[in-house]
């Protein structure tokens, strides 16, 4: 008889590269401008703030998908942690609608670079009509299965990876005969808080949580990969935005903010280096947005089948959840093409901060069956809360409309559920004990 660890598919180096190509699936290409316009000189250390969130909630995600491995991931964890309640419902929902935000943000992003080879004067059409046709394009790829994309992850991890390296090596070098000085400016509360607001650029590590029943030893395995991962991804952002303010002017990365990844790149790397980035960004968003619309169909479907959401989005064609991914593509080609680069940052950083919050308190509850060390993940609810509150009052002071934006996104979640529960007695099913 066949010992089940064996047929379990996923190493070490499998894991990483998820988290990895989740974090760099099309984050840094979109939000990096919008952190040097808000970090300018301290950007480095507004992504390393960010990062410190990420690395120390990757604690309880670890944890938990140790003692809970199912593709639910997220929604399974707030499942066992807190039960059948209204809150889990609405978490659930705004963890669906905040792929969606990451979806607009990638599909924006795509459009933005994609831009550049057209003529200025077509450019702020060119971006929408792309835009939505990336967005059309793979949801149809999704409906019939295929997997083109996907087969080639791996090796676009890679690639947009080694092209990351030798920005980074290019401009490292570039700035040895003009060395750089960091600065957090005369308020280090407004730097954290500018760091929150590009925080969903570290989004991708969670997931790993969804393939964790598939993962060879994995009380070993999993922490070291949620850790490696994020670890890996706060050094490479923190040494791209070293790079991209120490060779370009803040001026410079405000006026192209949209694809500022691509403009940092032409001082010491030439229009070659402008064309190689905007490439890299092509088919790193493709494939995040090929990733990410899989993984929210799927979770669409299965809050849907742990009694959520709508039973329709429970039916299958072709032993896939349509309806649930025809939905999902139809809210992000309206909010990637209604919504700007802040709004949608703002919203999906405000989305995650507080789902990782809630994610922490989970392991706060569930500590003694995770085994977990239990002050770890109280430090982290407190950090996510900090967080959180330290983005809504940047948000308030200086740009109080995108506050209105997020407040609609979040009472949305919870009104679905709230009306929801209201008018079915479906209830939430949990897939482990």
């Amino acid at each position: 008889m066949k010992d089940a660890s064996s047929t379990k598919s996923i190493g070490y180096l499998s894991a990483v590269s998820i988290g990895i190509g989740g974090m760099v699936g099309g984050g840094i290409f979109a939000v990096l401008g919008l952190a040097v316009k808000l970090g300018q000189g301290g950007t480095p250390i507004a992504f390393a703030f960010a990062g410190l969130v990420a690395l120390i909630t990757s604690y309880s995600y670890a944890k938990l998908s140790i003692r809970y491995p199912s593709e639910g991931g997220t929604v399974e964890f707030l499942n066992q942690a807190f039960g059948s309640s209204l809150i889990t419902g609405g978490l659930n929902v705004l963890l669906w609608l905040s792929y969606v935000v990451m979806l607009s943000l990638y599909a924006y992003a795509l459009g933005s670079y994609g831009s550049t080879f057209f003529p200025v004067s077509m450019q702020a059409v060119s971006k929408h009509v792309l835009t939505s046709i990336i967005i059309v394009a793979l949801t149809m790829v999704n409906i019939i299965g295929a997997k083109v994309v996907g087969k080639s992850e791996e090796w676009i991890v890679g690639f947009k990876i080694m092209i990351l390296l030798i920005f980074i090596g290019g401009g490292l070098w570039s700035l040895k005969s003009q060395p750089f000085q960091l600065t957090t400016g005369s308020n280090p509360l407004q730097l954290v808080a500018r760091g929150m607001i590009i925080f969903l650029a570290y989004e991708g590590f969670e997931l790993i949580a969804n393939t964790a029943k598939d993962v060879k030893n994995p009380s070993k395995t999993l922490p070291r990969a949620y850790y490696s991962a994020v670890i890996f991804v706060i050094a490479l952002y923190i040494l791209i935005a070293y790079v991209t303010v120490g060779n370009v002017s803040t001026d410079t990365i405000v006026q192209a903010q949209d694809y500022a990844l691509a403009v940092a790149a032409e001082p010491f790397l030439g229009n070659f280096g402008f064309n190689l980035i905007a490439i890299a960004a092509l088919l790193s968003t493709t494939s995040a947005i090929n990733a990410t619309l899989y993984g929210a169909s799927r979770v669409s479907f299965i809050i849907a089948k742990d009694g959520e959401l709508p039973e329709i989005l429970e039916e299958k064609i072709w032993n896939r959840p349509i309806e649930g991914l025809l939905i999902t593509s139809f809210l992000t080609l309206i909010v990637a093409n209604v919504f700007n680069l802040s709004s949608i940052s703002i919203m999906g950083s405000a989305g995650f901060l507080l789902i990782f919050g809630a994610v922490n308190a989970s392991n706060v509850r569930l500590h003694q069956k995770t085994e977990s060390h239990r002050w770890l993940s109280i430090t982290g609810v407190i950090v996510c809360s900090i967080a959180l509150l330290t983005l809504i009052w940047y948000t308030l002071n200086n740009s109080p409309k995108d506050i209105l934006i997020l407040a609609l996104m979040l009472g949305l979640a919870f009104a679905i559920e709230a009306i929801y529960r209201k008018y079915t007695g479906r209830s939430i099913k949990k897939i482990h004990s």
